[in-house]
């Protein structure tokens, strides 16, 4: 690779010190670097695609086509709203409409054609949904229209205090191994954080035919307006600070899950992808970074990896991949456990330090 010049970056292209190789494996895919852009209102335009290759992107997932747009509001929404009964079925005036979508399910399709054929980097499909069901039959025609991949974001949030943990769990399992069998393509899972048994359900999903999980999903908690006496949905954007938790489950179950990792939620810096990357990620997703500070960031935080991999003497991404996971520790539960009661018995001591005023 070629020396830096003093942006980081020229025309797009990533120009990085000495020889360090940051090319990766995400799904099976060849990737340059281990940056993805996150699905976002960024990837809405082919010119806002383009964008994001020049930039450094090393592959684009592209905003979500939701299952409501699929079944037109039918099937298995409409069945989860209606056990719970008529005051939940209300809720169906919550969705939007169909009008209100950004594209038609054909329009996404034409989309994915259009990507594929702008970009030289893998254009990687989002679906979001709720469960198994005949809207899944569309992950189909994404592999026909030209995905390199398909990215499964399951979004339910169950609140029926009669449904089980286990069912909806195998809710998840139904719905990932239905798309596997209709597809050719790799298959990743944007997961929740809310699992009880974490390993148990990873391990399940990849058990069912995911190829990736991507770890987490975030659900956006709505804003009570107590002037309007009515809750308003929000977004929130991740912050660095929220890393620590998809860093702990990657770094946890690196090598003991059959399944690549893609860390998002949190990647703001060249120091999140490197620790990331160290935990066991295969890839980042970034998209909160490059809404608020432009996509130009990635070019960035690719030109500030370079010099930290030279200074640590790691020649590839390949040989920082798990680094630091626990892995490396004989049993994984006692090491949470023991550091668990370790960063309490410090916080403890620091505070009585501080209140001592002992410096030494």
């Amino acid at each position: 690779m070629e020396e830096a010049d003093a942006s980081g970056y020229n025309n797009g292209v990533v120009r990085l010190r000495g020889n360090m190789d940051l090319r990766t494996d995400y799904l099976g895919l060849d990737l340059k670097n281990p940056i993805v852009a996150a699905a976002s209102p960024l990837s809405y335009s082919l010119d806002g695609i383009k964008r994001l290759e020049d930039a450094g992107a090393a592959a684009i997932v592209l905003f979500s086509v939701f299952e409501e747009q699929i079944s037109n509001g039918e099937g298995q929404v409409n069945l989860y709203l209606d056990l719970q009964g008529n005051a939940a079925s209300d809720n169906r005036l919550a969705y939007p409409k169909a009008s209100e979508y950004r594209v038609t399910p054909e329009g996404y399709l034409e989309h994915i054609a259009k990507a594929r054929q702008a970009a030289g980097i893998p254009i990687i499909a989002s679906i979001n949904g709720v469960s198994a069901g005949e809207w899944l039959n569309f992950a189909k025609s994404i592999e026909q229209a030209g995905a390199a991949a398909i990215e499964l974001n399951l979004y339910y949030v169950p609140t029926d205090i009669e449904l089980t943990s286990l069912t909806t769990e195998w809710m998840y399992l139904d719905a990932v191994a239905e798309v596997a069998a209709m597809v050719n393509i790799p298959l990743a899972v944007k997961v929740s954080p809310f699992f009880s048994a974490m390993p148990w359900m990873l391990n399940k999903l990849a058990g069912a035919g995911a190829n990736g999980l991507v770890l987490f999903n975030r659900f956006y908690q709505p804003e009570l307006d107590i002037e309007a006496l009515e809750a308003k949905p929000g977004i929130q954007l991740s912050r660095s600070e929220d890393l620590a938790l998809p860093i702990r489950w990657v770094s946890l179950l690196h090598g003991r899950i059959p399944a690549d990792f893609a860390v998002t939620g949190g990647v703001h810096t060249y120091r999140d992808v490197i620790k990331s990357v160290m935990a066991g990620a295969n890839v980042v997703m970034m998209a909160a970074e490059l809404l608020q500070n432009g996509v130009e960031r990635i070019g960035e935080i690719l030109s500030e990896i370079a010099p930290w991999m030279e200074a640590h003497e790691f020649g590839s991404i390949d040989s920082m991949r798990g680094f630091m996971s626990e892995r490396f520790a004989i049993a994984p539960e006692i090491f949470e456990r023991g550091s668990y009661a370790r960063a309490l018995v410090s916080y403890a001591d620091a505070q009585r330090r501080a209140a001592l005023n002992i410096t030494d």
